[in-house]
């Protein structure tokens, strides 16, 4: 028997989809496979994740509750806050480039904001990091408007 293997990978198609909400959400085998994944990196972060989560937990940073390891559509993002709709993620220096842009826009489509610090800088120097999440966090922000401005063309008559 010759069985079939199924792999990951990234979707590189030439038309965008018409609805940017298709697809977000992972449901099934796929979301408990992301739930059991969250569950453990809370367990075991990084030091990069620990240090920035002593700073953001409490609603220490302007009063704005933040979680950590969430679900997101179908991406774990590292810390989000979900009444500002923002999400903090960090990528460790071996991260594929690639697929964090896909995470990125993922989340930008439907309109969360996505801050994207590399793990040596929040080490390195945690400050200036802590600051640029409190402006985002500050920042007025209209998700239906964000979500308007990032959606993908609909094309009328198209065949599809």
């Amino acid at each position: 028997m010759n069985a079939e293997r199924k792999t990951l990978g990234i979707s590189r198609e030439a038309t965008p989809k018409a609805d940017v909400k298709v697809g977000f959400a992972a449901t099934g085998a796929r979301l408990e496979k992301l739930k059991e994944r969250a569950r453990s990196q809370r367990r075991s972060p990084s030091p990069a994740q620990e240090a920035l989560w002593k700073q953001l937990s409490g609603s220490r940073l302007g009063g704005v509750k933040f979680t950590r390891q969430t679900i997101v559509g179908s991406v774990i993002v590292d810390f989000a806050c979900p009444a500002r709709w923002v999400v903090v993620m960090i990528s460790p220096e071996d991260a594929n480039a690639e697929v964090d842009a896909l995470q990125d826009k993922k989340l930008s489509d439907v309109g969360v904001r996505v801050l994207r610090f590399a793990e040596s800088e929040v080490l390195a120097d945690l400050e200036p990091v802590v600051k640029t999440i409190a402006a985002e966090v500050n920042k007025p922000f209209d998700k239906r408007a964000a979500a308007r401005r990032n959606a993908a063309p609909r094309f009328e008559g198209a065949e599809g």
